[in-house]
């Protein structure tokens, strides 16, 4: 059964009859809406990394099955050879390391910038956090760039604070070497 509508046809802008192709600055990228913070209002809860879980659990049990079925086959078996059970070991071992690196994120932005504020010494103005990983396991890590509250700031400080227990990993402090004074208001 054929289908003659516009939806048919994704390289063409709906209801135009379908002479004006989609141009490529006319299609744009967007991110799930658990991640756009774009127009959020409140606190915004920054997602777990445990959520790396639920597809290491998939993977083991995809592979489990392949390495199963091409037991089960047999070794004169066409569609389940070797191949599969390769797969199937690829899958498990994938889907292990995502099941070891789904760290628990137990700090949040919040709880990081109390320990950078805590950690630098000097009252804090503007401040910004960041999440990153660190490792071969994949650490989460919070990197907090802090700026002092003089205006303009006079120092600034760099604080890597684990997000699992809190810790502090590194830190930074300096003398703001930014030349901010063509951005102070004039009398």
């Amino acid at each position: 059964m054929a289908s003659s509508g516009a939806d048919d046809r994704p390289d063409e802008e709906p209801g135009d009859g379908g002479t004006q192709p989609l141009r490529d600055e006319d299609i744009r990228d967007a991110l799930p809406e658990d991640l756009d913070a774009a127009g959020y209002v409140g606190p915004y809860l920054f997602p777990n990394n445990n959520r790396r879980r639920i597809p290491g659990a998939i993977y083991i049990a995809l592979g489990l099955v392949a390495v199963g079925g091409w037991v089960a086959a047999g070794s004169d078996a066409v569609y389940l050879n070797a191949g599969v059970a390769w797969a199937g070991v690829l899958l498990v071992v994938v889907g292990i390391y995502s099941v070891v690196v789904g760290w628990n994120l137990d700090v949040d932005e919040q709880d990081a910038l109390v320990v950078a504020v805590r950690t630098v010494g000097f009252p804090v103005g503007h401040a910004s956090a960041q999440m990153g990983w660190r490792g071969l396991l994949s650490r989460p890590t919070w990197r907090i760039l802090l700026y002092s509250a003089e205006d303009p700031p006079t120092a600034r400080g760099l604080v890597l604070v684990d997000g699992c227990d809190g810790e502090v990993i590194e830190w930074f402090v300096e003398d703001n070497p930014e030349d901010w004074s063509q951005l102070t208001a004039r009398s």
